[in-house]
């Protein structure tokens, strides 16, 4: 199989096993092996998955890109929208009902605060924001069917899982989709908190500089610094 046909075909393999596993698949699943063995069998089979688009990325040639990147202007802007994206999904973990935790019914009656006051699903956004950054910094054919695989399964399953919560938890749940918005509210992002921003940075530094060993470039401020 040609490289590109591989890399996707496990892209849409990985997307579709997902959508088919958290909402058709779900309850039969959980019904016969009960959450904790849903939960085995979701993350080994999105490892699988997950190893299958990495080696046929790999095994796919770097091309020339489809559209302009690869330069400054573009890799500011790209790293600028990661650093966003970290401060979301630093905020992501605490207080978030759409976690499969104790007490999400309760997180649900709360006012919105940090980043659920840019949006219900920063956890979402912030891999779309990632799909986004990579196909403006570095637009070739491989990086294009990876991002945008990610990003759909992202933002499309955030629009799932809210019709998903609505049926597990009802007035809870539509409760809290008056409160928030499913869109990022871009103009609240400085009323998230000092702390989702320290720690969201940190992570930026971070990862963009965990990013130049498997990929050869270094990514946000490291462009420039080192």
């Amino acid at each position: 199989m040609d490289p590109l046909t591989s890399l996707l075909a496990a892209c849409v393999t990985f997307v579709g096993s997902h959508f088919a596993m958290s909402h058709p698949l779900r309850p039969a699943i959980v019904g016969a092996l009960g959450e904790k063995g849903f939960q085995a069998v979701y993350s080994l089979v999105s490892l699988a998955e997950f190893v299958w688009i990495y080696f046929a990325f790999k095994a796919v040639a770097p091309s020339i890109p489809l559209w302009p990147g690869f330069d400054d202007v573009s890799w500011a802007l790209a790293s600028a929208l990661t650093l966003v994206a970290m401060v979301l999904l630093a905020g992501s973990f605490v207080g978030n009902p759409a976690l499969p935790a104790p007490g999400a019914a309760e997180a649900a009656a709360k006012e919105p605060r940090g980043v659920f006051r840019v949006t219900r699903h920063p956890m979402m956004w912030a891999i779309g924001l990632w799909a986004l950054g990579h196909l403006i910094a570095a637009p070739t054919a491989r990086t294009l069917v990876v991002a945008s695989a990610i990003g759909f399964l992202a933002l499309v399953g955030a629009h799932l899982q809210d019709r998903k919560k609505e049926a597990l938890m009802d007035e809870a749940w539509a409760g809290w989709e008056a409160r928030t918005s499913y869109w990022p509210k871009l103009g609240k992002l400085f009323s998230v908190g000092w702390l989702w921003w320290l720690i969201g940075t940190a992570l930026w530094l971070a990862f963009t500089y965990a990013h130049i060993h498997p990929s050869g470039w270094a990514a946000g401020v490291w462009r420039w610094v080192l």
